[in-house]
């Protein structure tokens, strides 16, 4: 006859089970720098250093947005045709659009910053022999350039990527269904490939919008540079908070942002998965 082995029950996790005490311990750690950051701008506020030089922070912000939006917007555009290129069955345009990527993905954005920048200079009489010069002299031009090309570089992978992960069957029940190359890839493929890529794509403006802080090394006065420039007149350090209270301001706008439009594009997959 087979002994039967009584086992006892384990103990009810209790409330604090699933919390560690290191997890406690950083959130207790994190709330004291909040208020001490709070308490510190409040403390240093100066009405007067603030009205004369808290314009040219909400100056250098807008420039930081223009100087992303722009960014982000050219390279979308250029990432279309690299990413083309990286899906495509040719061996040379596929090479060619592989080492596009793998030069601005492999290679710090601040060398291709100084490369465009400090480089254009060497070249001035054959941009102005082309008509050109005006544009590269202009430090914001070169920063645009420069960080469009390295953001096409990534949002081009990000597209190439979620092509790639729609489903084979998809473009051949749309060729079954009589629909041209163009057709399938604009209202099959690409529907579904960009709904993968949105929260990539939104992980990337985010990243731009904190390396375009280094667009302040090249003398533009986009939210940094102005902090720069205000810090070495009035040598306040609760300048560069706030300029950091900026910036996390604009990265958690974002991504509220692409929060609900992933909500919203994605809303017929979990009512489908709820019923």
């Amino acid at each position: 006859m087979t002994d039967v082995v009584s086992v006892e029950r384990p103990p009810e996790p209790g409330r604090w089970a699933s919390i560690t005490w290191l997890g406690v311990a950083m959130a207790a750690f994190w709330a004291i720098v909040i208020v001490a950051v709070i308490y510190a701008l409040a403390i240093g506020l100066d009405p007067q250093r603030f009205g004369t030089y808290g314009w040219r922070i909400v100056g250098g912000f807008l420039t930081t947005l223009r100087l992303v939006a722009i960014s982000l917007a050219v390279g979308a555009v250029l990432s279309v045709p690299v990413a083309m290129g990286r899906l495509s069955a040719s061996r040379p345009i596929g090479l060619l659009a592989y080492g596009y990527s793998y030069f601005f993905r492999g290679t710090p954005i601040i060398a291709q910053l100084f490369l465009i920048y400090y480089g254009a200079g060497q070249f001035a009489p054959q941009l102005k022999a082309i008509g050109l010069w005006w544009f590269f002299r202009d430090a914001f031009n070169c920063a645009v350039f420069s960080f469009a090309l390295n953001t096409a570089a990534y949002q081009a992978e990000i597209l190439a990527g979620s092509v790639r992960g729609v489903d084979n069957g998809q473009r051949e029940a749309a060729w079954a269904l009589g629909l041209a190359p163009i057709a399938t890839l604009r209202k099959v493929i690409l529907p579904q490939a960009l709904i993968s890529a949105l929260r990539p794509y939104g992980n990337e403006a985010i990243i731009m919008v904190k390396a375009s802080a280094i667009a302040s090394i090249v003398t533009v006065l986009d939210l940094m540079g102005q902090t720069r420039f205000v810090f070495s007149k009035t040598y306040d350090l609760s300048f560069y908070i706030w300029a950091a209270v900026f910036y996390l301001v604009l990265v958690e706008v974002m991504s509220r942002i692409i929060n609900a439009i992933e909500a919203r594009i994605t809303r017929h997959i979990i009512l489908r998965h709820q019923h």
